[in-house]
């Protein structure tokens, strides 16, 4: 009899939950047929309306983000202002100084507009393909713009990361993994030379380990690293979003430098739950990039073994044919992944010139390493877009990636346009575009609870989008 009561409950319950279901599997049939229209093959896709759609969409992640280059130049000239410096009205650089007819503030900047304009032509990509100034070449533009930003880059983080999460929720983005700022570092002269001697051992690297550990000032600098990333997060996770941390290493400082930062950014990784990766960045094809690109893989794997449940999340590949010599586009995805240990591969655009790219892939798909893929810079910088980019190949062999944006105050650009890159690109059907943002959270480097509730917040964000584009479709036989 209990059985019997039991399977009348259950039945009964299942028979209530059917309208619920099929309303929402109508739903997202709506919205599939609904998104199947905007990039109807043959046609011009539809690019107000996968605007409109994709801000609307829920997406997941933001998976290669960096912080400072994600602030727009006018929240950087605010800071210019709560700091007390000025614009040099000439250079366009930032001065620590008060303002004066030569050196001007932010606010006077934003109040003119021929300065403000020729500002956001050196701080960002604006207008870069579209005015007269003489430029430099598109890589050096993005690059360079790091540079005028600086000095009020590290200031008013409460402030940059309130204004980053504002513009997330706005455009329906939960997570945002950044990289946040350099990691702590010193310089060793015995290394260096060891190193430019080609004779570094292991035992060199444990050596200088101990040596830091030794070094109140290095200490001192990964306590404050730590402390500044417990105040920043204060009052930042809430039902809507989400946001981790990673230090980082500059790839184009010496190799004393570089190693301290990556030994800086494990013991950073093992100390606060909110700082979830450790990466390295910097433009890839400057010289001491290139040369020291294999000796940075043994630094990875060296503090790989030390610290293995710390995850990176390598930019490497980021590289065009002709922009270094070809053998340097060999090696670069395959060592991130089998000397450094790398989970995610930020960029991975020269993968069709590795050597043995088919097994690369293959690995990469098998254990789930997957590429974040940046289509703005990819095409402003390397000038790599339609069916010359690589994400061709990682979505005919199966390798997982994720859609990012890289810079977003130099590129200005969101997450929402670069969906809408994709989108208008290489025709996705509905399914592939919210498998994408899911696979945000998914290879998201969060701990396991964090992924599982956001992952069942999407759940919910989804049925309230899909109901909503569906009741806006106009209803059969009217």
């Amino acid at each position: 009899m209990k059985n019997n009561i039991k399977a009348l409950a259950l039945a009964a319950a299942v028979f209530s939950a059917m309208p619920h279901a099929q309303a929402a599997n109508a739903n997202e049939e709506a919205t599939k047929r609904h998104f199947a229209a905007l990039i109807a093959p043959g046609k011009e896709p539809k690019l107000a309306e996968l605007t409109m759609f994709f801000t609307m969409m829920p997406k997941g992640g933001d998976l290669h983000h960096h912080y400072s280059g994600a602030i727009y130049a006018e929240q950087y000239l605010e800071w210019v202002d709560k700091e007390g410096f000025c614009v040099n009205k000439t250079s366009y650089t930032i001065e620590k100084a008060k303002p004066s007819a030569g050196c001007l503030s932010g606010q006077d900047v934003m109040l003119d507009n021929t300065v403000l304009a020729n500002l956001l032509q050196r701080w960002s990509d604006k207008d870069f393909y579209n005015h007269s100034a003489i430029q430099s070449p598109p890589d050096r533009q993005f690059f360079d713009t790091f540079a005028y930003f600086n000095p009020v880059a590290s200031t008013n983080a409460v402030d940059g990361l309130q204004r980053l999460k504002q513009r997330a929720v706005q455009e329906n983005l939960s997570y945002i993994e950044t990289i946040y700022e350099i990691a702590p570092i010193a310089q060793d002269a015995d290394f260096d030379k060891k190193a430019q001697a080609g004779s570094l051992t292991d035992a060199d690297f444990a050596a200088l380990i101990a040596k830091l550990d030794q070094d109140q000032a290095f200490q001192g600098w990964i306590g404050a690293y730590l402390k500044n990333v417990d105040t920043v997060s204060a009052g930042i996770d809430d039902a809507n979003f989400t946001l981790r941390y990673q230090p980082f290493a500059l790839r184009f400082l010496s190799p004393s430098q570089v190693f301290s930062q990556i030994v800086s950014s494990f013991k950073l990784a093992t100390s606060n739950p909110k700082i979830v990766g450790v990466n390295i960045v910097g433009q890839e094809s400057v010289h001491v990039a290139m040369r020291d690109y294999e000796l940075h893989m043994q630094m990875f794997k060296f503090l790989k073994s030390k610290y293995p449940s710390v995850k990176l999340a390598l930019h490497a590949g980021e590289l065009s044919l002709g922009m270094v010599e070809p053998e340097g586009l060999t090696f670069h995805i395959k060592d991130a992944i089998d000397v450094a240990g790398a989970s995610r591969i930020g960029h991975g655009m020269d993968i069709a010139h590795e050597t043995n790219p088919l097994a690369i892939m293959k690995k990469m798909h098998d254990q789930k390493i997957a590429v974040e893929v940046n289509l703005s810079s990819n095409d402003f910088i390397l000038g790599i877009k339609g069916q010359a980019h690589p994400v061709t190949l990682y979505r005919k062999y199966g390798v997982p990636f994720v859609l990012s944006t890289d810079d977003a105050g130099v590129s200005r650009n969101n997450l929402s346009g670069e969906y809408v890159q994709y989108a208008a690109r290489y025709q996705p059907d509905y399914a592939e575009v919210k498998k994408l943002s899911y696979d945000s959270i998914r290879y998201s480097f969060l701990n396991d609870a964090d992924k599982q509730r956001l992952l069942k917040a999407l759940d919910g964000k989804f049925a309230k989008f899909e109901a909503e584009i569906a009741a806006s479709q106009p209803k059969a036989g009217r």
